[in-house]
């Protein structure tokens, strides 16, 4: 009888100190391994502000030259349509490389060269329309 009681203070204080679901596996990861598991979501949500941004009918009105400001405004125009690629992109990172680091990927270094990718994958969109 006393082997019920027993049993189940050892399965609460086991629960309490450790999760079942030690999901650790992305800390343990090298750098070349999170990279290439967070590259996918990079990419999409790039590629989706790149639609975004190109088909807006603002974003042919000047030379990319001339641009400047106006691709700044029109990437932040085409974060609701895509926000659930960033939002992915933003959590990957998160769970790879710590809390936190998603934010602050995404509001350096992603956004310091945005404005370019945008503006060389428009330039391709360009080239290769006939």
């Amino acid at each position: 009888m006393i082997l019920a009681p027993l049993f189940g203070t050892a399965l609460v204080v086991a629960v309490a100190a450790e999760p079942l679901d030690t999901n650790n596996s992305a800390v343990n990861l090298s750098a070349q391994q999170k990279n290439a598991a967070t590259a996918p979501l990079v990419r999409s949500a790039t590629a989706c502000i790149v639609h975004a941004v190109v088909t807006d009918p603002r974003y042919g009105t000047k030379p990319a030259a001339e641009l400047g400001s106006q691709i700044g405004d029109l990437i932040v125009t085409s974060m609701p349509s895509c926000i659930t690629p960033v939002r992915a992109m933003i959590d990957a990172y998160d769970r790879y490389y710590g809390e936190g680091t998603g934010g602050a990927f995404f509001m350096g270094p992603y956004l310091d060269v945005l404005p370019n990718a945008v503006v060389e994958a428009g330039k391709s969109a360009a080239a290769a329309t006939p």
